[in-house]
This record gives C-alpha cells, structure tokens and sequence, in this order.
C-alpha cells in the first residue's frame, strides 16, 4: 500500500476533542464532521486538504476519548495516511478498524516541512520525502494490520474474510488484548 501526498503537521499531544469537538458528536454524517475537522486548532483547516494528503504529528496524536468520530473526520476531511512520533492507544486502534493507516515515525514532525510531498510504502516500511529526497523508515504494520487496512478497515476485512478459515490463534490473542 502505497500513499502519495501533500504533507500538513501539527503539534503533539492533539487530542480527540481538537480533531472533532465534543459537541459534534450527535452527527454521524462523515462530510459534517469532516468540516469541523480540526477546527478548535484551526476554522476552516479542513478546506485546505486534498484528498490524498498526509498528517504528520509529534507526540501523542489522539489522545483522549476513545470517539471514532475522530477518525472519521479526518478520513472524510481527504487524509489518506497519518504519520505521528506517537499515538493514543484507543485512536491508533480506531484508526486501523475504520481503515485509516496510522504509523509511527522518530522526529516525524522535524523531517518534514508543511506541504511538501511525500510517499508512504506501509508494507515496505519506509516514507520518502520528495522534496529532500530523504527516505525515512519506520517498523513495517504487521501482515494482519495491512490486510484489514487493504478491506477498508475491520468490519469489511471480517466480511471479506471466511469465518470458517479465519486463524483461531489471532483471535484469542485479539481477545485477551
């Protein structure tokens, strides 16, 4: 899985509330939310995105509630990839069910300067900046990780996938996670 676009950073510690306020939270429809994406840190920042763009964060992205909403607004707002020096662990879960890649990266938000173009090979475990034609890895997604962000996210993946075949072992160990 491949994913090229323009890159828009922000700080650490941006929490689910800042991604998608709290009193959004009644509406489900993915383009309402999407135009309130980040908006507590900037109006109207989902405007500027393309679809395809990239997210680049420091510490702690997500942190906070455990509200998909989160990552809903950004996958509705164009955000195809986001790259983070952490996550929250309820976000970084949510992310990867409704098919939104998340990857860590050391120093995400110093090698990279807003709106420059980037490349993200998930399988390959690297991303390479266009513009300084630097290339960066990171720890490659486990196979099962990629073949559910290849569905479209989890619920897809278990549709797609049969019952009758699906690895007994990954489930007990998803289950007593």
């Amino acid at each position: 899985m491949i994913f090229r676009g323009k890159v828009w950073i922000l700080e650490n510690n941006i929490d689910t509330d800042m991604i998608i306020p709290g009193k959004y939270l009644s509406f489900t429809d993915p383009s309402f939310l999407a135009e309130h994406c980040l908006e507590a840190i900037e109006k109207g920042w989902s405007n500027k995105i393309a679809k395809g763009d990239i997210l680049i964060a420091g510490k702690n992205f997500g942190c906070g509630s455990s509200r998909e909403h989160a990552v809903v607004a950004l996958k509705a707002a164009g955000i195809s990839c986001i790259m983070a020096e952490s996550f929250g662990a309820i976000f970084f879960r949510n992310s990867i069910n409704l098919g939104l890649p998340a990857v860590e990266i050391k120093e995400a938000r110093k090698r990279f300067n807003e709106k420059d173009m980037v490349e993200v090979d998930l399988e390959a475990g690297k991303v390479r900046n266009m513009a300084s034609q630097k290339t960066y890895l990171f720890p490659p997604l486990p196979s099962i990780v990629l073949d559910i962000l290849k569905a479209g996210g989890l619920l897809p993946f278990i549709g797609k996938t049969n019952p009758n075949n699906f690895p007994a072992s990954y489930l007990r160990s998803t289950l007593s996670s």
